[in-house]
């Protein structure tokens, strides 16, 4: 990106930001380092071995993929406080979309469905069996999601006020996955972020229309790529597959660059008006 787009772009930041907290009731707080509520962070003994099955009808089993009953109490468990917290996510998302003009896409989806939340956890505890439930939960960053979207020609200012915003506000970045540069494969940014308050962990991603349609067309390609029973011939033959389709997906100018916000002391966080 250009010295003279990054000026421009944080102009713009600037100004955007000044004009939230004069228009829409910004105000300071300090967060409460004691404030521990929701933290999914410590991960503590699985009550078995991860990822090991029972006859249990408490338990949880899908395409091959299961859970046990201690394991599927875990994890309805975290869906149950992912829940409780995203009233308050979706207030900052939305004021951040608002903020920045962006389309807020599939909204009615933000919670991640009990049935495809397990998928995932059982997924990696197939993949990773040195880990159990608990590491897998304190991991997990989309139980929680939110897909912002823009034209190309204002995908990168937009994507950098959402973003400084949600930081601003006192959300801590956790991943920053920026693909616009990939040479194959998925295009788009996926950010990871904890709430204050809750601490609750959230995605949010970052898309073009182009990108948006693409990630939606290579869905049922990837989830089927996933699934243990799927063979090595048929998972090249579905990546292939995706790899042309999010080849003609054109890449905004400045959006490889894109990076994450700088860090605000919390003293400093703002937070959007009610």
């Amino acid at each position: 990106m250009s010295t003279h787009h990054l000026g421009r772009t944080a102009a713009v930041l600037t100004a955007a930001l000044a004009l939230a907290t004069a228009t829409t009731g910004l105000t300071a707080y300090a967060a409460d380092p004691a404030d521990t509520t929701g933290k999914h962070t410590t991960a503590m003994p699985s009550g078995g071995r991860a990822g090991q099955c029972d006859d249990d009808p408490d338990g949880w089993e899908r395409d091959g993929l299961c859970l046990n009953a201690a394991d599927n109490r875990k994890v309805d468990g975290y869906l149950a406080r992912a829940r409780a917290a995203e009233p308050s996510i979706s207030r900052d998302v939305r004021a951040a979309a608002a903020l920045s003009h962006a389309e807020l896409v599939g909204f009615d989806y933000r919670l991640k469905s009990p049935d495809s939340l397990k998928r995932k956890v059982a997924t990696d505890l197939k993949e990773h069996p040195e880990r159990n439930t608990d590491d897998v939960l304190a991991r997990l960053s989309d139980a929680v999601r939110y897909t912002l979207q823009w034209p190309d020609d204002r995908y990168v200012t937009g994507a950098t006020i959402a973003s400084q915003a949600l930081s601003a506000w006192g959300s801590d970045t956790t991943k920053w996955s920026n693909t616009w540069g990939r040479e194959k494969g998925y295009k788009g940014l996926n950010t990871g972020w904890r709430a204050p308050g809750s601490r609750q962990l959230f995605e949010v991603q970052f898309h073009t229309p182009a990108s948006k349609s693409a990630q939606e067309e290579t869905h049922k390609l990837y989830e089927e790529e996933r699934l243990p029973s799927t063979g090595p011939e048929r998972k090249k033959e579905l990546q292939d597959q995706q790899d042309a389709i999010f080849a003609a997906v054109p890449v905004p100018d400045g959006a490889p660059a894109l990076a994450p916000p700088a860090p605000l002391p919390h003293h400093t966080a703002l937070t959007p008006a009610a």
